[in-house]
């Protein structure tokens, strides 16, 4: 007891106990007996355990090479193989992600967010790859782009549950030499982005999943077409639009000639139009911005927002059927802002962005894996995060830690 108290001492602050890696092995253990129905061969099945452990692992950068290493592999052509060739759903494994995410988060208040994020890739043979802006990227380059649906629930929860590659449609899908070559399907067309989460949309809706309001970013919210499928299901949503968006006020306005653009009437308000609130925490602290409201039709809303330190103004279009309050709608304006925190995390801890695949299936493979591996870290960092204080201190009142947090 001694001994091991000392070792406790000596281990860096901020590590799991003992008592949450055994909670981990357990839980990791039963994550690999849930995917392995979904492989046919025991190869393969071993396979697709090595692939979650790597991602799950502290290797800098997780690809076919650096897991098979970690496995103890001498080469990695088994995994690429698993990657490319083996026969295995990566939808069914999607889904059982999806499921595994809402077994732990499911939450009736919860937010679906969509958003793109650019994976930079070299040479034109990765499926959907060109020159093209990325937002996450911050420029125009050679790039793919992947459109996800993230998760958020009110206890500050957050995981990636669906996944769609964007293929441009003159470069890729229209050229079907270069479709087959990446193992592209006929039967796969062209979809724009909201097209993709608006499916997405369907299959979380379809599976059951919990959540009251939709957000995204201008891309899709000023897509006249998703937000006639949001409306015609019943579903809010809060999503930001571009300043020159026209509005019907429905009567509020009462010169005809007045213009309709959103930011011409913004430029109307007065100083007591605004109220200040905060829509979350960030790295800096409370995120607190002056909000202010412009009543369109039919529970239609236009959100300002102002910032208290420069003045930029940013416009949110929020379908309001429940006639919620402001400090709803200011809520989930800023649960937006965890999708970013999902790619940021499933970037830099489960190698969502470290594969060396071209083929379209591998891309859709890896990336589904590394959504499961985000599910089952943040699964987990719930777990950490519910210990009571004293679960963290040693008879000796130091803190028991463990240097080795795998599973």
């Amino acid at each position: 007891m001694a001994a091991t108290q000392a070792r406790d001492q000596d281990l860096p602050q901020g590590a799991v106990t003992r008592a949450e890696l055994a909670v981990w092995k357990r839980e990791f253990t039963a994550l690999r007996e849930r995917i392995s129905p979904l492989f046919y061969r025991p190869e393969s099945r071993e396979h697709a355990h090595q692939y979650l452990r790597g991602l799950l692992s502290p290797l800098q950068r997780k690809n076919g090479w650096t897991i098979a290493e970690f496995a103890g592999a001498k080469e990695p052509k088994a995994l690429q193989r698993f990657l490319n060739l083996t026969p295995w759903s990566a939808d069914l494994l999607r889904d059982l992600t999806r499921d595994y995410a809402m077994e732990h988060f499911a939450d009736p208040r919860g937010v679906l967010i969509a958003d793109p994020t650019g994976f930079a890739k070299k040479g034109r043979k990765s499926a959907g790859v060109q020159r093209q802006y990325s937002g996450s990227l911050g420029r125009i380059d050679n790039c793919q782009i992947g459109t996800f649906l993230a998760y958020a629930n009110r206890s500050g929860d957050r995981v990636l549950i669906d996944r769609e590659l964007y293929l441009p449609q003159e470069s890729w899908c229209a050229d079907f030499e270069r479709r087959r070559e990446a193992g592209i399907d006929d039967e796969v067309v062209f979809r724009t982005r909201p097209q993709q989460v608006q499916a997405m949309i369907e299959r979380a809706v379809a599976a059951g999943v919990p959540f009251s309001w939709f957000t995204a970013d201008e891309e899709f919210g000023q897509n006249r077409g998703l937000r006639r499928f949001l409306e015609e299901g019943g579903t809010a949503y809060c999503m930001a639009v571009p300043k020159s968006t026209d509005i019907n006020t429905g009567g509020v306005t009462t010169n005809p000639d007045c213009p309709t653009r959103l930011d011409v009437l913004a430029a109307g308000l007065r100083p007591g139009d605004f109220t200040r609130r905060a829509c979350g925490i960030g790295a800096k602290g409370f995120r607190t911005y002056d909000w202010a409201v412009i009543a369109g039709r039919e529970r239609h809303l236009y959100v300002i927002r102002r910032n208290i330190d420069n003045g930029e103004i940013s416009y949110f279009h929020c379908h309001n059927p429940r006639q919620e309050s402001l400090s709803e709608l200011v809520a989930v304006i800023g649960l937006r802002w965890p999708v970013e925190e999902c790619f940021e995390a499933a970037k830099q801890q489960a190698g969502l962005d470290n594969y060396q695949v071209r083929k379209y299936d591998a891309w859709y493979r890896h990336i589904t894996m590394s959504m499961l591996a985000l599910a089952f870290l943040a699964a987990m960092a719930r777990v950490a995060k519910k210990r009571a204080p004293q679960d963290r201190t040693s008879p000796g009142g130091h803190e028991c830690t463990h240097a080795d947090s795998q599973p």
